[in-house]
């Protein structure tokens, strides 16, 4: 089981960036961003569920941020518009063999290895 974050980067508050999750090896009912900016916990982002593209979100991105999946390329997405200086963290993506929302780390079986955003003010 693999899963490949990429995306990440350096942008300007107010831009926008695009995260991309490729999982190969098997699929989950679940799959989520987390992120960590230094020197704090990992904190969940948003959550998909595969076979109804059900979202959840954080109160802190709803409205600004996006998840999506696409099917044919096993890969999960995290749109991120309007970008703030606070939203600087290492993204992960996570998958969850589960019928109901999780949203703690460590109820999460399968990581990637994260990718960098940062935003400038």
């Amino acid at each position: 089981v693999q899963l490949q974050a990429s995306g990440g980067g350096l942008v300007q508050a107010g831009g926008s960036l695009r995260l991309s999750c490729a999982a190969s090896g098997r699929s989950f009912r679940i799959y989520a961003w987390f992120r960590q900016a230094p020197g704090k916990a990992r904190d969940f982002v948003a959550a998909i569920r595969w076979s109804t593209s059900d979202k959840t979100y954080a109160r802190s991105v709803k409205g600004r941020f996006t998840i999506s999946r696409d099917n044919a390329n096993n890969t999960v997405y995290l749109q991120m518009n309007s970008l703030k200086p606070e939203d600087t963290a290492v993204y992960y993506c996570a998958a969850l063999d589960s019928s109901y929302w999780r949203v703690g780390e460590h109820e999460y079986d399968y990581w990637g290895q994260g990718t960098l955003v940062t935003v400038s003010s």
